[in-house]
């Protein structure tokens, strides 16, 4: 699994997570549980991981749809 998206927005979780699915790409999103216990869903960053044979697909896919490139790590 490789790191493909680290954020605090939920929304764009779950707007990454749509796009992948619709390529075919299969994603796990880490970190849900951590920020709940936190005490804010809003202050520990969530991550989507990808296969790392579809890493370079996936990140062209959010690329393409303007996500926020500091959301992005090489």
């Amino acid at each position: 699994m490789r790191l493909l998206l680290r954020t605090t927005d939920p929304t764009l979780i779950a707007f990454a997570q749509a796009l992948l699915s619709g390529e075919g790409i299969a994603a796990f999103e880490m970190d849900v549980h951590m920020s709940i216990l936190g005490g804010s869903s809003f202050l520990l960053p969530r991550r989507l991981m990808v296969a790392e044979r579809d890493h370079f697909l996936a990140r062209a896919v959010l690329v393409d749809n303007d996500f926020p490139p500091d959301c992005l790590p090489q």
